[in-house]
């Protein structure tokens, strides 16, 4: 499969294109935001840092299930429209506030729960509406370049808010993003519908929320991807925080290095979709490897000693923390069922945006009370022992084997054991074919 082979269909030009505008934007804005309120509204507290992000990503746990619902009943390109609309607003009112000079503490605290609760609605529909914009043969591959256009905001959002900071102040940055959410609106109106590949839709019905429950807690594949990715969001996908910490009390930089640590981890990003979007079918095995590699990464990353040495171990960190997320959602969107996708969809963006909340106060405590290092650390060993706690558990129940070869390829090979049939082939390759016949 070829790395764009999703840029050939129009809809989906338009898409990435507005996407990408309006990601820069959002990057820009929590750089900013985190900043306002680690040096201009407090002494460098870590804590409301952490209470800042917390509260933005709190109204996932509530809203998330509805939100899922309506992704699969309602026309989701006229959702979208009115949550981006409603995101830059947002924006615009806490820039006004910011530049009238007026800006307390728990105003941002109110506008990141508002953004939160417009963003939960935002989040299964976002995800799903990919599946309308290509064929479904290319759906790992849009997942792939939408992450693509995330990350590759990612590497030049932070770097350009932070020299924006230090230029003109973090209020125009905020009005600067509420401006790039437009570009996201005018691709969604100059789409052709008729190219659109139309998903069912549900009809309202008694009983909605407990039947997308009952199938994820059928589906032990998914039910492992859940728990690896929020056990590692939780802990481990906290860089706002612990990058901001390590900046400003570990090496003493200001906001433009702090928005260039940002940059540089994308670079890792950005790598790790571009290598995605080349997967025909990601698999679950995939994800838990990822997260492995993600806490030696971030444990290395937590002990450099220099500014230098510190942003250049954010590459691999970045690479394997993309690499987990985008083969989990391409993994359970291909094995979804599409009249239930929305509000799988919203389970998992609950247990992967949800674990926010919890996380971020959390590191942001170890932070002040052990240092900013610690804060990356607790992060690297929640993924270790998740990992491979998951492996552990794939091995004993779905009778999965590994083997390294030195010399032979392929070197890592992963197959199905029964005990008295010996080694049983999998025509799919993948994990959660094995899973499917247990469940079956």
């Amino acid at each position: 499969m070829s790395t764009f082979d999703s840029l050939r269909f129009r809809n989906y030009r338009l898409w990435f294109a507005g996407a990408l505008v309006a990601n820069v934007g959002t990057w820009m804005q929590r750089v900013a935001q985190d900043w306002l309120v680690l040096t201009q509204l407090t002494d460098n507290s870590g804590v409301a840092v952490g209470i800042t992000t917390a509260l933005q990503f709190a109204p996932v746990l509530v809203l998330s299930p509805w939100a899922g619902l309506l992704a699969d009943r309602v026309d989701r390109r006229k959702l979208l429209m009115a949550t981006q609309g409603g995101m830059g607003l947002l924006a615009a009112g806490l820039g006004a506030l910011v530049m009238s000079g007026h800006a307390e503490l728990w105003h941002v605290y109110v506008f990141a729960a508002l953004l939160g609760c417009v963003a939960a609605i935002d989040g299964p529909v976002r995800q799903t509406f990919v599946a309308e914009l290509v064929p479904g043969a290319k759906l790992a591959n849009a997942v792939g370049l939408n992450s693509a256009s995330f990350n590759a905001a990612r590497l030049i959002g932070p770097g350009v808010a932070g020299l924006l900071i230090a230029a003109v102040g973090t209020g125009w940055v905020f009005l600067i993003n509420a401006v790039t959410f437009a570009a996201t609106i005018l691709s969604l109106t100059r789409m052709r519908t008729s190219e659109l590949h139309g998903m069912p839709t549900t009809t309202r019905a008694k009983g909605q929320l407990r039947e997308g429950i009952a199938y994820v807690r059928g589906r032990s594949d998914i039910l492992v991807i859940m728990v690896v990715v929020g056990v590692v969001s939780t802990f481990g996908l906290n860089f706002q925080l612990t990058s901001a910490m390590m900046a400003r009390t570990e090496f003493g930089k200001g906001a433009g290095e702090y928005g260039i640590l940002g940059s540089i981890l994308a670079i890792g990003s950005l790598t790790g979709a571009l290598l995605a979007a080349r997967r025909d079918r990601p698999r679950v095995r995939l994800v838990i490897g990822a997260a492995f590699g993600f806490g030696l990464a971030t444990g290395v990353m937590a002990l450099m000693p220099t500014y230098v040495s510190f942003a250049v171990a954010c590459i691999p960190v970045g690479l394997a923390s993309l690499t987990m997320m985008t083969a989990a959602n391409a993994t359970i969107q291909m094995s979804t069922d599409p009249a239930v996708r929305g509000r799988v969809m919203s389970l998992y963006m609950m247990v992967f945006l949800g674990a926010t909340p919890i996380g971020s106060p959390i590191v942001g405590w170890i932070g002040e009370t052990f240092g900013a290092r610690w804060s990356i650390g607790v992060g690297s060993i929640s993924a270790l022992l998740v990992a491979s706690g998951a492996a552990l558990w794939a091995r004993r129940h779905w009778q999965v084997r590994v083997r390294y070869h030195v010399l032979a390829r392929p070197h890592l090979e992963v197959y199905r054991y029964e005990p008295g049939v010996g080694r049983v082939p999998e025509p799919r390759g993948a994990l959660e074919a094995a899973d499917a016949q247990t469940a079956a």
